[in-house]
């Protein structure tokens, strides 16, 4: 699979309930990867904390796994070492350091260092960013979204749709979870995996 075309997968199954055969089997071949991979190549041990926090804020345990038994993070880091060029890679690294900032300009101190409650809050923030940034854009253009470089290269968007992508085509996300969907209808957790549906019109 080439590169665009994973993007546009990526991006496109967003947008609808179900995971298309050919990103299920790229999701399938990640985690192999996953598996098999000798550490992080991407991100840094910061980084990679505040992708598995937020993750697992995103798709928390309840009766079911969450993210970080999935190991999305691991999933995120070999998407962004081997699929993602060099800009998008930058844009998802610059959104993790606005995590940072964010929480250190509303809470004094850095996103790992706050309570859950403040993770969510943040990510509620964002969450709402990416709403209104679509909002936006059905407004001004007629052309699909993820053929619109200024949501699909949201920070946020990106790491809420690996994190779904990355779940739910994990072992753990299609063995344990009732339905193959890329965005749960109902779950509990993180509101902003409950906005998305709201804000897609779900």
């Amino acid at each position: 699979m080439k590169r665009r075309e994973l993007i546009q997968l990526l991006a496109g199954a967003a947008l609808t309930s179900a995971v298309p055969r050919e990103l299920w089997a790229f999701g399938a071949e990640v985690h192999g990867q996953v598996k098999n991979a000798p550490g992080l190549r991407t991100l840094n041990p910061h980084q990679d904390a505040i992708v598995a926090t937020a993750a697992e804020l995103i798709i928390p345990e309840t009766d079911t796994p969450g993210a970080k038994t999935a190991r999305v993070n691991e999933f995120i880091d070999v998407i962004l070492t081997d699929w993602y060029d060099e800009a998008r890679k930058q844009h998802f690294l610059d959104g993790l350091a606005d995590m940072d900032a964010r929480c250190s300009k509303q809470f004094g101190r850095d996103f790992l260092s706050c309570s859950a409650t403040q993770q969510a809050e943040i990510l509620q923030t964002l969450d709402l960013e990416v709403a209104e940034a679509r909002e936006s854009l059905t407004r001004r253009t007629t052309r699909k979204l993820i053929e619109d470089k200024e949501l699909e290269n949201h920070p946020f968007y990106m790491m809420k749709r690996l994190t779904l992508i990355g779940y739910y085509t994990s072992q753990v996300g299609a063995e344990q979870e009732a339905h193959f969907e890329i965005i749960p209808s109902q779950r509990g957790g993180c509101v902003p995996v409950e906005d998305a549906g709201k804000a897609s019109g779900r």
